[in-house]
Order: C-alpha cells, then structure tokens, then sequence
C-alpha cells in the first residue's frame, strides 16, 4: 500500500509535484505562496517562492521593486538611505539633502571632509585662499567681503606697513604724524629707547625722549646748567639771552624767589632789590 503523500493545505498528493517543506508538513507550491508568501510593498503582489526577497523594517520587497524613489535605480546591492519612508539611493540622498560646495556646487558627500563658514559650505580642497590660490585647510584665514585669505596673503595685501622697517603691522603699533610704527621700531632718535607710551617729543620731524632732546636742543637753566624742557608743566624765565626755571629763578644773596618780582642785574648775577640796595 502506497504511503500518503500530499498538501498539507488543499490535501491534494504531493507525488511527481515540486513543493515546500514546512514544519508542520509539505505544501504544495501554489498553497505555500498563498499563505506563506509576502506581499511586495512596492507592487503589493505576493513574493513568490521563486522571487528573491528583499527586506527592509519589516517591509518586503520583489528584487525588482526594490529601487530608488527618485532615480528607480536598484537598490539590491547598493547602498541606500529611508527618507520620510522613501528609499533613496546615496546618490540622490546627498542631491537633495545634503549641502553644495560654495565653490564648485557639488554635492558634499556625508564623510567627507569640509569646512562651514558663515552658513556656507565647502570641500576641503575647494576653500582657497584668494590670493595665492593654495587650500586654507585648518588654519587661520580672514574673510573680505566674498574673498577669503591666508593669514600671510592679508597681510601682504592689506595690512599697514610700518614706516622705519616696512613690514607688515598685524597688531598693536603706534602711529606718529599720521604713519604707522611697530612699537619696537617707534625709538628716540637719539639714544634709541623706545617711545611707545612714553612722553616724547619732535625735532626736525625726528622723535626724541625728553632726556634727549634737553641734551641736544633744549635752552640750559642759567643757574643750574639743566634743560629747560617745559615738560611736566615746567615754567622758566627769560631775561635777555638768559634763562632760568622757575624754582632756580633767586636772588644770588639772599636765595629768594624772584618770579614775578622786580629785580636787579648784577654782571652775572640778579639780585633782590634789598640785595642790590647794600652793594
């Protein structure tokens, strides 16, 4: 007696049949498709057992349904990206979603190495400095207007130029009669101190410390021999070709002040009016 072969579903024999082997028993080909197949979310049409399946979150797909939204290119064996439930290729993922170059208007490729700026975008490679054309990269750079720049081309270009060693003034510096100076170069022009928050003054357009300029320029104290600078608020006297600073301004007897008094001339001397009344 010949053994019972058949369906497990519509119990019709299985003999000289292909089917499928479940573990609760065989099934015939058109049984298993109808209650074990899946349905296509693409074309909603069952899978048959003899398509292959793709799946993605308990979505199911014919190989040939599964293919990007935008290009219906097939996503089998590519990479591919679930965007508001539609599957983009990566292609079309970074036209839509991802940012362009500023520079040449490409797509920025996620991973890829670029730099942003001011709401703008660039390859690595594609943000050059406007001068010299070389890739900024990680380094310092100075936006003008719609230009960019390398620290060193900036200041090649724009910066100030100091006027004793005519280099490029980045910061700090002093101006004097309306030119730059770096501080290290802005020096009395006699005994070489810098000048740079200290008092000085001018001669012949030349800066000179005070100490300088009393040496060399300044009208000498009658009675001490020192610079009268009027710096600091100084106030001296003169009488003929002399003069005097106010405190060294006396009487040469008696040593009383004589500013804003009268006085008597004496040879080299001035005297008091008593001082000069006992000669």
């Amino acid at each position: 007696m010949t053994e019972c072969f058949d369906c497990d579903n519509c119990k019709e024999s299985l003999y000289g049949r292909k089917y499928i082997q479940m573990d609760n028993g065989p099934y015939c080909i058109p049984c298993y498709d109808a209650h074990f197949a899946n349905t296509c979310d693409e074309c909603k049409e069952l899978i048959g057992h003899d398509c292959r399946e793709l799946y993605y979150e308990d979505r199911h797909y014919h190989e040939h349904c599964f293919r990007c939204f935008r290009c219906d290119r097939s996503l089998a064996d590519e990479p591919f990206t679930c965007q508001d439930e539609e599957l983009l290729c990566n292609d079309c993922y970074c036209s839509e979603f991802s940012s362009k170059c500023i520079a040449c208007e490409k797509t920025v490729m996620p991973g890829s190495r670029k730099l942003e700026y001011n709401g703008q975008t660039w390859h690595e490679h594609c943000f050059i400095c406007s001068s010299c054309q070389q890739p900024i990269g990680s380094r310092s750079f100075i936006p003008d207007k719609k230009d960019y720049y390398c620290i060193p081309c900036y200041e090649s270009k724009f910066a100030p130029r100091c006027t004793r060693c005519k280099k490029s003034l980045t910061k700090g510096g002093v101006t004097y009669r309306d030119e730059p100076w770096h501080k290290e170069c802005f020096v009395c022009t006699g005994c070489k101190t810098p000048l740079a928050g200290q008092q000085f003054t001018s001669q012949d357009d030349n800066p000179y410390c005070i100490h300088c300029f009393g040496n060399l320029y300044a009208k000498k104290c009658s009675a001490c021999s020192k610079p009268i600078t009027g710096f600091g608020g100084g106030k001296y006297v003169s009488f003929e070709e002399r003069h005097w600073h106010h405190n060294c301004f006396n009487c040469a007897r008696c040593n009383t002040s004589l500013v804003g008094k009268g006085f008597i001339p004496d040879k080299d001397e001035i005297l008091c009016r008593d001082c000069s009344s006992d000669l």
